[in-house]
């Protein structure tokens, strides 16, 4: 059985700083927005947005039977894959991808309060297994410096240090301009845990898709592009899997730059049956994917979120779905 021995570690006035970094990544939504269309403050370019089924699988092991994975059962899904900048820039830019996925008709108590009897579950990842960051204290202040490097890069150097300033940004500099292969053959991954159960875990979506080559790079949207046509002929499949927490040193809570080496176990799938995005449905889903909000704490309570970076995120969603006015959570019924 898998370690129970995991823990949160706050301190004092780590609330307050979270919520001042959520403000400031809200002063960056207005400001791009100019009194238009407020976007995102992250994750503002959908490459696609499209429909699935998420399938628990039969036969899990005891440990792997948690909240909505407790038995076999199958939940329409809303997905929504995207580039990682507040910015709706060129797919062919060096960016975070990133994929979102709803799951709709989920039963029991949810995390957020107000929201306790929402039907949904979201599941947030992106292409790699861990971030540069070790907690928000270092990721808010480099991606307010993105957007002023002259005047902002100075003071990360002052707060992190010229050594640790210089680690992140080799580290951010390789993952973000790897080769992006097409979304359907990209591994994606939680890089922050979640409590699961009694345990705690790390999820991932494996692909089935057996691409191995670089996405080409043919126009500013390629990704998406690639994607609806391979969709138009062929459903897409991952296989959801869960790395489970085993002791503080080699799988943190606390710090999101460190990869976990424990297994992978497969307990769900997702599936994209083949869709026509261009198709007068395939148009309204896409509507809908970009008025809904997606947040790792729309979840059941065995499922919430852990760790410095998921508690940012708490903070920085509920202002930035605030500021955009997202649509309320599902039920089902506004699904095509």
């Amino acid at each position: 059985m898998p370690a129970t021995n995991w823990q949160e570690k706050t301190d004092p006035g780590e609330a307050q700083r979270l919520e001042g970094y959520a403000e400031q990544l809200r002063e960056m939504q207005r400001r791009r927005a100019r009194g238009g269309t407020v976007d995102r403050a992250l994750h503002a370019k959908a490459q696609l947005g499209v429909l699935g089924e998420f399938s628990v699988l039969p036969n899990l092991p005891e440990h792997a039977r948690a909240g909505l994975f407790a038995s076999p059962q199958s939940f329409r899904a809303v997905v929504r894959y995207s580039n990682g900048s507040g910015a709706r820039q060129d797919d062919r830019k060096a960016d975070v991808r990133g994929i979102a996925v709803k799951l709709v008709g989920v039963p029991g108590k949810k995390v957020i309060p107000g929201m306790e009897a929402a039907r949904t579950q979201d599941f947030l990842l992106i292409r790699s297994a861990s971030t540069p960051f070790r907690s928000a204290d270092e990721f808010v202040p480099f991606v307010m410096a993105a957007a002023s490097p002259l005047t902002r890069l100075p003071g990360v150097i002052a707060k992190l240090g010229f050594s640790r300033t210089l680690q992140i940004i080799k580290r951010a500099t390789k993952q973000f301009s790897e080769p992006v292969k097409p979304l359907a053959a990209t591994h994606y991954f939680s890089a922050v845990p979640i409590r699961f159960g009694a345990h705690a875990v790390r999820y991932a979506l494996r692909p089935v898709a057996a691409d191995t080559g670089a996405a080409r790079s043919k126009s500013p949207d390629y990704l998406g592009d690639e994607l609806a046509a391979r969709l138009r002929n062929q459903a897409v499949t991952y296989d959801f899997q869960l790395q489970f927490f085993e002791d503080e040193k080699t799988t943190p809570i606390e710090d999101a730059s460190v990869d976990w080496p424990s297994p992978y176990l497969t307990v769900a799938r997702l599936t994209l049956p083949a869709q026509d995005v261009s198709s007068e449905r395939g148009k309204r889903v896409t509507e809908l994917v970009e008025k809904l909000s997606f947040d790792p704490w729309h979840a059941q309570e065995e499922l919430r979120p852990l760790g410095n970076m998921m508690r940012a995120r708490n903070a920085a969603y509920r202002l930035s779905t605030q500021e955009r006015k997202a649509s309320p959570e599902p039920d089902g019924s506004e699904l095509p």
